[in-house]
This record gives C-alpha cells, sequence and structure tokens, in this order.
C-alpha cells in the first residue's frame, strides 16, 4: 500500500508539473561533470548487459539550467534506452558545443546561436515512424499496463523547451 502511494504520489507530481511550466532554477554548470555523475549511477544501476559510454567534449561550455530537471531529462531519455534494448546493449551519452544555424532555429522555434548538445544513443530496436510521431505526446507509452506513465519524454521535451532548446528523436 506504501509502495502504491508512492507511485501515485510520484505520478501526481508529474502530472502537476507537465499542466503547468513548472518553476525552474537555472544555474551555471558544466554538463560534463553531470552526465559523469549520471553516468557512474546508470552503471551500476543498469547492470552488466548494457555497456555505458560517455564521450565528453573537451572545452564544453557551461550552461544556464535547472540541474535537478536536467538530471531528471537525461535519466528518462536513459530509462527508454534501456527499455529499447531488453537483451542489452550499448548506451552513449555524448556533449558537445553545437552551432544552430538560421534554418535549423527556425524549423525548430528557437534562436539562432550557440548551444551545448546533449545526445543519448542506444542500439535498441528503434521506433516505427507511427510511435517516432507520437513520443512526445503526454500518456502516450509502447510500455504495458502499470510500466510506465507515458510521461518521461513529454516532460524531457517541456524541459528542454521551457529552457530555450530543442530535442530531437532519430531512429532507424
Amino acid at each position: 500500500a506504501i509502495d502504491g502511494a508512492q507511485r501515485a504520489a510520484e505520478l501526481t507530481k508529474r502530472l502537476l508539473a507537465f499542466s503547468r511550466q513548472q518553476p525552474l532554477a537555472p544555474k551555471r554548470l558544466n554538463p560534463n561533470r553531470l552526465v559523469s555523475g549520471m553516468s557512474e549511477l546508470l552503471n551500476r544501476t543498469f547492470g552488466e548487459t548494457i555497456q555505458i559510454e560517455t564521450v565528453l567534449a573537451a572545452g564544453l561550455w557551461h550552461v544556464e539550467v535547472d540541474a535537478g530537471q536536467l538530471e531528471s531529462a537525461l535519466l528518462n531519455l536513459c530509462v527508454n534506452a534501456r527499455d529499447a534494448m531488453p537483451t542489452g546493449g550499448k548506451l552513449t551519452i555524448e556533449t558537445s558545443n553545437a552551432h544552430v544555424d538560421d534554418r535549423y532555429a527556425r524549423e525548430n522555434a528557437i534562436p539562432s546561436g550557440q548551444y551545448v548538445m546533449i545526445a543519448v544513443t542506444d542500439t535498441g530496436i528503434g521506433m516505427t515512424a507511427d510511435v517516432l510521431a507520437r513520443a512526445f505526446d503526454p500518456f502516450f507509452t509502447t510500455k504495458g499496463v502499470g510500466k510506465g506513465t507515458g510521461l518521461g519524454l513529454s516532460q524531457v521535451y517541456g524541459f528542454v523547451r521551457q529552457s530555450g532548446g530543442s530535442v530531437k528523436i532519430y531512429s532507424e
């Protein structure tokens, strides 16, 4: 009963965060440090069937972002990647400095300029075109009943957009 109540409280928190823009507490941070700390946690949590590699850019710019929300977004992406590799595989988290040109900026409704990119790549099963089209929709999930809320990727999307960035999924 306690476990169910805790899950319900977490779901309620996620619903509230999704339904309104959650106030962020942005601070200047080094994304490489956050990714390094996360990779240690993920290695211990995901077990031996998932190989985790980090590719951290030298000279990566600092960002002004809510560290807790960035960590939560990265964790959501990694959990989805893990779930896409039920028999194991490789998960890569990569950071880099990136320049967004005018065309990409227009297509993604963000200002052109300098950004930091964090990419999560997996060797999983991939997504069909119809799943890919709905991946960021709230409550959309491909997981069975009781296995997921369908809020993980929509939270990632909301946080990234609220933080002034853009998020894309590529699948093959």
